[in-house]
């Protein structure tokens, strides 16, 4: 099984629309496996988009990111970065196949709806990061048989 770190951003938040993207995470067989609400403060937004920080957006990221709350995530599964970052689509939404999340519920590129980590190792840090280990639940479901070989 892999983890993988997902952040529904504040235009969905103040869309209400954290159930909605929930529940297609939960009923493609992602297990939820931590998530909290939280106001993002402006060093963690920081660490977390480091690597676009000579990038011309870098200010507007982090200024977005710490305008509202956001719902931080650890979902587990069977190749669960490729399976997440599929059902998510392409980062513009204009581009993104009907029946992601960006596709039916997303915007524009600036107001894209969700994160998710794009490599187990950019997942491990990423939770790592937004999460301690006290945070996240290890648990079986007996729905497992029925979703994996």
């Amino acid at each position: 099984m892999e983890r993988t770190f997902l952040m529904i951003k504040p235009d969905a938040v103040q869309r209400n629309l954290i159930g909605e993207i929930i529940s297609r995470i939960e009923r493609k067989g992602l297990k939820l496996v931590g998530g909290k609400l939280m106001t993002v403060d402006k060093s963690l937004a920081e660490t977390h988009y480091a690597e676009h920080v000579d990038k011309p957006f870098y200010n507007n990221l982090v200024s977005f990111i710490t305008s509202a709350p956001v719902f931080a995530m650890v979902v587990e599964g069977e190749d669960a970065v490729h399976v997440a970052r599929h059902i998510i689509g392409s980062t513009n939404p204009s581009e993104a196949t009907p029946g992601t999340i960006r596709g039916d519920l997303g915007l524009t590129v600036g107001r894209n709806i969700i994160h998710g980590s794009d490599s187990v190792e950019a997942a491990t840090k990423e939770i790592n990061l937004w999460f301690n280990t006290d945070e996240l639940s290890d648990y079986e479901q007996p729905r497992n048989p029925w979703l994996y070989e």
